[in-house]
C-alpha cells in the first residue's frame, strides 16, 4: 500500500483552506491529512461488515426518507470508540478551531460517516443545506480510494449559480473537499467500481434555551 505523505505544516494547510473557502466557496486539497490517518480509515472502512452500513436518506426529520431514486450510498456514523474514527475527528476539531479563528464561522461541532457508493450507485446534485433550514454551514469529503481513474466514474461534481459545473474531482485517496453546505450545489457521478468516502459537516449551535441542538 502507498503512504500518503505527511503533513507537517497545518497552519499552512488551514491557512489554504480557509483562503479557498473564502475566495470561491469550495476547497480541493490533495493529501490534506496525515497519510496514517488516510490509511487506518481505508483499512477500517474495510473491515466493516454489510451489517455496518444502512441505506442513507434524504431530507430532516418529518421530511426524511430513503429514495436510492436521488441517493445511493450507504453509510456508517463515525464515533470515538475506534481508534482511526477518532483520530480523524481530532483532526477535524482542529480544523474547526483553525478556521474559527481565520473566518469567523462560529462553527460549534462536526458530525461525520463513512458512504459506500457501490458500483453504478450515485447522488443527484443536491445542496446539503438550504437557507433558514439546516444548522450545518461547512461540508467536507474525504476520499479513501487508491488507484482511482477517471473511467471509474464517481466523480464529485461541483456546481456554479449558473449551473455549470466548475470542478469535477476524482476521489482519490487523501484528497479532502470542503465548501459551504448552503451555496455549493454538487453531485455524485455515477461509479462504475466501489468508492468510499467520508462525509460530515460542522454546524452552528441552534440551542434553544439548556437545550443543545441534536444530531441530524
Amino acid at each position: 500500500m502507498l503512504s500518503q505523505p505527511s503533513v507537517p505544516d497545518l497552519d499552512a494547510t488551514f491557512d489554504r483552506l480557509a483562503d479557498a473557502l473564502s475566495a470561491r466557496g469550495y476547497a480541493v486539497l490533495p493529501a490534506a491529512l496525515p497519510g496514517e490517518i488516510a490509511e487506518q480509515l481505508q483499512r477500517r472502512v474495510a473491515t466493516l461488515g454489510d451489517s455496518a452500513f444502512r441505506p442513507a436518506g434524504v431530507g430532516r426529520q418529518q421530511d426524511y426518507q430513503k429514495n436510492r431514486a436521488v441517493r445511493g450510498d450507504d453509510i456508517h456514523w463515525f464515533t470515538a470508540g475506534d481508534h482511526s474514527e477518532s483520530a480523524y475527528l481530532a483532526w477535524m476539531e482542529q480544523f474547526r478551531q483553525a478556521l474559527n479563528r481565520r473566518l469567523f464561522l462560529g462553527l460549534f461541532d462536526y458530525e461525520c460517516h463513512f458512504a459506500r457508493y457501490a458500483a453504478g450507485s450515485y447522488y443527484k446534485k443536491h445542496l446539503d443545506a438550504f437557507r433558514g433550514r439546516s444548522n450545518r454551514v461547512l461540508s467536507t469529503v474525504f476520499y479513501l480510494n487508491e488507484g482511482w481513474a477517471a473511467a471509474d466514474g464517481g466523480q464529485l461534481l461541483i456546481y456554479n449559480d449558473s449551473d455549470e459545473v466548475v470542478a469535477s474531482v476524482n476521489p482519490e485517496m487523501g484528497t479532502l473537499v470542503v465548501f459551504l453546505s448552503e451555496n455549493v450545489p454538487h453531485e455524485v457521478a455515477v461509479a462504475h467500481r466501489q468508492r468510499h468516502s467520508v462525509a460530515g459537516w460542522f454546524r452552528v449551535n441552534a440551542s434553544i434555551g439548556a437545550h443543545i441542538d441534536p444530531p441530524l
